[in-house]
């Protein structure tokens, strides 16, 4: 993997949302980065030190990440002199973006040029198998959304974080570009073929022993047009015992897709146990986990409360509460 410190590039994110790469490696590794660095018009904003590529360098950054994570995962031609500068300067560069670094023949000239070295983070590594479903001991327990990006990974790292601190058996499994980043292994499953993706899951959580669990790390929604096939990979590769409905209750269609409601939690608890209970009859749904940043405290609590007394399951905001009645739901299974 590539070293720290970072620099994490925000670019020209039109949103905050569109960050949510260089968002999630502060939140849960905020020692490694030195500061952010933002291009004009740039709507996302940590809240970290906005340094140029000259000062980061001279603050000791030894990559640069891009933490932007646009539709079609595309290196804007906007963003070119920024990285070349970084190159020039000592940096080396991440990315997590379906366009490839090592595809762009100005960037591949000015990391040879300079010495530095280019890391594409959702490349294989791995030649994985088809899936076979056959039952594997230990115990896993998925995030499925309502949408994307409402805080399946979050969701994920923090029961996986409370699971560690009451000196649980569990594992993060990454399945994303900022899970790989945050974990420093995983499988990039979107970039996986798709016959692959469910057996890439299979390889990814492996028999364990009894008490063990891990948490994978959900993808896309089930209902979302566009990007519905990996969560599927997710949901019968991953062959549950658990599952957790995460949900961004502001939202006012699906994100991406204008003219899509986003569905009910009932909606996502019925079609994903469903599912589930393909590969593993057992799986039950434990709790739900829901993305309140956009909701003032009061009406957030409120909110959960309503969510709580409806689906008769543990309605948290683990990021501001804490993943505690999350991981005691877990008891049951």
């Amino acid at each position: 993997m590539f070293e720290a410190p970072y620099l994490l590039f925000l670019g020209d994110a039109p949103d905050g949302l569109a960050a949510k790469m260089a968002q999630g490696i502060h939140d849960w590794r905020p020692e490694a980065s030195v500061g952010q660095f933002r291009m004009e018009g740039c709507k996302a904003d940590l809240g970290i030190a906005n340094l140029s590529i000259k000062e980061a360098a001279a603050a000791g950054a030894k990559t640069l990440v891009i933490g932007v994570v646009n539709r079609g995962g595309i290196i804007s031609q906007s963003w070119k002199s920024v990285l070349i500068e970084a190159l020039e300067a000592g940096m080396d560069i991440a990315s997590g973006l379906h366009n490839l670094l090592r595809n762009e023949p100005d960037l591949v000239e000015a990391a040879a040029k300079h010495g530095r070295s280019l890391f594409d983070v959702r490349i294989p590594t791995v030649q994985y198998p088809i899936a076979n479903g056959k039952k594997r001991t230990g115990k896993r327990c998925l995030a499925v959304g309502t949408d994307c990006s409402v805080g399946k990974m979050y969701t994920a790292l923090a029961m996986h974080r409370e699971m560690q601190e009451r000196g649980m058996k569990a594992t993060f499994r990454a399945t994303g570009q900022t899970g790989i980043m945050i974990e420093g292994n995983g499988v990039p499953l979107d970039a996986v073929v798709a016959d692959f993706m469910a057996g890439a899951v299979e390889w990814l959580t492996p028999d364990n022993e009894a008490e063990h669990w891990d948490l994978i790390e959900g993808q896309g929604s089930l209902f979302h047009a566009s990007y519905s096939g990996v969560t599927m990979a997710l949901v019968h590769g991953g062959q549950p015992d658990a599952l957790v409905l995460c949900h961004e209750p502001t939202r006012p269609h699906m994100r991406g897709l204008p003219d899509y409601k986003q569905p009910s939690l009932e909606d996502l608890r019925d079609v994903a146990l469903r599912l589930a209970q393909v590969v593993n009859p057992a799986c039950k749904v434990v709790g739900v986990s829901v993305n309140t940043q956009h909701l003032p405290e009061a009406e957030a609590f409120k909110y959960l409360e309503e969510v709580e007394a409806a689906m008769g399951i543990p309605a948290i905001d683990p990021f501001r509460q804490g993943a505690g009645r999350l991981v005691e739901a877990l008891a049951c299974i």
